[in-house]
Order: structure tokens, then sequence, then C-alpha cells
């Protein structure tokens, strides 16, 4: 009986926090030259997902510095902390509190051509990235702009409430956003856990969630000086790697000749940014 009750007391806490959370979709970003304005339904709690984000990305670290990986080229990491620190510089027009995020950027050495950032900002790049597409700063910039972007909409946090429902159901739910003690309640939450990286990177990006990366990405990246033309030879080179198997980055972030169209119109609308922040107006 009291299993029984606690589970009606969650499903009821539940129902009322779902009913919240529906009535006040609003957009996770304030509204500027990117023209980004979608209200999202965000079930998860933020810092529920900032901290399963933290403790990955803490993983991620010790694994690379085991294998000495981590950080290996110093100029390297220098170049891409500059590029990402000048990005950053930018986000308040986005939104103000990601200013007080806590942000980390790390380059590991790996032939993939990835780069990511997760709920928070925490940023990551593999070498590969840089080295294999001969990179230069303003393709940088556009790259890890538009992962910035990601993190500021928190797509991943979108991502991963669907998915806590369709693979661990409401229990689960339930746990993350009242902090259930039952047993079987606290197994889910668990278990939804130790699967929160494998939803973070192996969910891609909707088409939509896509098309908002590239505009506020295109937009950060031009505020910050960077060229919004390096977009498209970014993802040109991208795609001419990809062969028989398309690079790892295509995998969740699919370029397209449409896509290339789509950057090609945006950078006009952008680029009174870079050139206001190239002569420092």
């Amino acid at each position: 009986m009291k299993k029984l009750l606690t589970f009606k007391k969650i499903t009821l806490i539940l129902a009322v926090i779902l009913s919240t959370q529906l009535s006040s979709c609003a957009t996770t970003t304030s509204d500027s030259v990117a023209g980004v304005k979608r209200t999202q339904l965000l079930l998860l709690p933020a810092s529920y997902v900032s901290s399963m984000s933290n403790q990955t990305y803490a993983q991620t670290l010790n694994e690379a510095k085991k294998k000495q990986t981590l950080n290996a080229d110093k100029p390297e990491l220098e170049r891409v902390r500059n590029i990402s620190s000048r990005l950053i510089s930018q986000v308040g027009v986005f939104r103000a509190d990601a200013t007080k995020w806590k942000w980390e950027v790390n380059v590991e050495k790996n032939d993939q051509l990835n780069a990511y950032c997760m709920p928070g900002g925490k940023i990551m790049v593999y070498s590969g990235l840089i080295e294999k597409l001969n990179a230069t700063d303003d393709e940088l910039a556009a790259v890890i702009g538009h992962e910035i972007a990601h993190a500021l909409r928190e797509h991943g946090r979108e991502r991963m409430s669907q998915a806590y429902i369709q693979q661990f159901g409401l229990q689960a739910l339930a746990a993350a956003l009242t902090n259930g003690s039952s047993a079987a309640v606290s197994n889910a939450s668990m278990q939804a856990a130790s699967m929160g990286s494998q939803l973070f990177f192996a969910l891609p990006n909707s088409r939509e969630q896509e098309r908002e990366a590239d505009k506020i990405g295109l937009e950060l990246a031009a505020r910050a000086g960077y060229n919004p033309d390096a977009a498209v030879s970014l993802w040109q080179k991208m795609e001419a790697q990809g062969g028989s198997k398309p690079p790892e980055f295509l995998s969740t972030h699919p370029a397209s000749a449409n896509r290339i169209a789509e950057l090609r119109t945006l950078a006009p609308k952008v680029r009174p940014l870079y050139e206001a922040a190239k002569t420092g107006k």
C-alpha cells in the first residue's frame, strides 16, 4: 500500500508539473538578427541536465588525460580557446544567464571531425576537425559558434526530455522532477542517468534545431569579428571529407546542398555585425 501511495503521489506531482510546463512554454533565447523565436517544451529541469552533463564531461576529460590526448598541442589549444573566448563574449545577446555559465574549452587529440558544446558551456574540439580540414580561424569560429548555439537553445535538454519518457517512462521523469525516493523510481532514475551521455550524443538534432544553431552560430561568429562566409566553406570541406563513410560530425549535423544554400542566404543578414566588429564600432 505504501508503494502504491508513493507512486500515486509521484504521478499526481508529475501531472501538475507537466501541466505547468505545457502552459508556460517559452523560448530559451532572446530574439536578435538571427530571428530564432520558436517556443520550446523542456520537461527536465535545467539543473538536472547540467549536472548530468558536467559528470559526463569530467569523465571524458579523465579518460583523455589517461590516454595523454587532452590538450596535447598547446598552440592548438590556445588557438581554440582564443576563438571560443571571443564567441562566448557575445552570448549575452541571446541569454544573459549564459554569461555566468562555467565555460570550459578543451581539445582532444582525436582524428575524428567532431566538436560539441554540452549544456552549461562545456566545449570539446577534436584535433581532427582542425587538422584534416586545415580550418581557418573563421571556419573554426563557425563550427564552435554552431555548437555554442545548441547549448544556448538547450537542444540537448529538449531531446533528452523526449527520450526520458520514451525509453524510461513516466517514473524516471517523475524522479528527475520530484527527487522521488521509492525504490522503483530511484532505480528508474539511476538507469536513466547512466544513459545520459548516450542520450546526448546519440540522439540527432532535429532539422529545426540545426537551422536554429546555424542562425545563432552565424550571428555569434559575426558579432565576434569572424567572417560569416566561412560557414559555407566549412561545410563544403566537411562534405568533401565524407567519401564512402560520412565523418562522425555529419551523423548528427547533416550537411547538404540545401543547408549550404541557406547559409549563403543568412550570411548577408549578419555581415553588418561582422563589419562593425572589424572596425570596432
